[in-house]
């Protein structure tokens, strides 16, 4: 009788750190998120994994300046819109499409492709983008945000979306 609990109260616990690591290799890094909201009219969600910084430095560091990034982490990001949108003069039809963006110091490239459902990067560290699929090609203005966003973030407003992250607000607008 005492064999039976024995082997019980180890089969029980071995279960415990079973669920326990597989909970726990579950848990994403940089965990999947999404923003939704209108823009002038057209109903807007944008998918993407959302980074931590960690302590590192983001800008000009892990995400280095001039270099096509992915806008997220993981998976490329996704921006969708059901009606078609215009900015500085581009239409982005409505539909499904790749976020992608080239930080710079001074300003921002926001890069919308048609191509989705990639990985964000390949194995030598490049994005996916391919520009023979880009539909619009933006330059926007990164600004100093109030406070610091440990956390990769979009928010959608009436006007445009913006992305926060570390010491920067990346206001895209519509």
């Amino acid at each position: 009788m005492k064999s039976i609990t024995l082997k019980k109260s180890f089969m029980l616990a071995l279960f415990s750190i079973m669920t326990s690591f597989t909970v726990m290799a579950q848990e994403k890094a940089s965990p999947a998120a999404t923003a939704t909201g209108t823009i002038n009219g057209a109903a807007v969600t944008i998918v993407y994994s959302s980074p931590a910084v960690k302590g590192r430095t983001i800008w000009g560091g892990l995400v280095p300046y001039d270099k096509v990034w992915r806008a997220g982490a993981n998976e490329a990001t996704i921006f969708t819109t059901d009606k078609p949108l215009t900015i500085q003069g581009k239409t982005i039809p409505a539909g499904k499409y790749s976020l992608y963006a080239v930080p710079g110091e001074k300003e921002w490239k926001i890069i919308f492709n048609s191509q989705t459902g990639q990985w964000g990067i390949k194995h030598d560290g490049s994005t996916t983008q391919d520009p023979a699929k880009d539909v619009a090609v933006v330059t926007v203005k990164p600004e100093k945000s109030v406070g610091t966003s440990e956390r990769l973030t979009y928010t959608i407003s009436g006007k445009g979306f913006e992305l926060n992250w570390e010491n920067l607000t990346i206001p895209v607008a519509f």
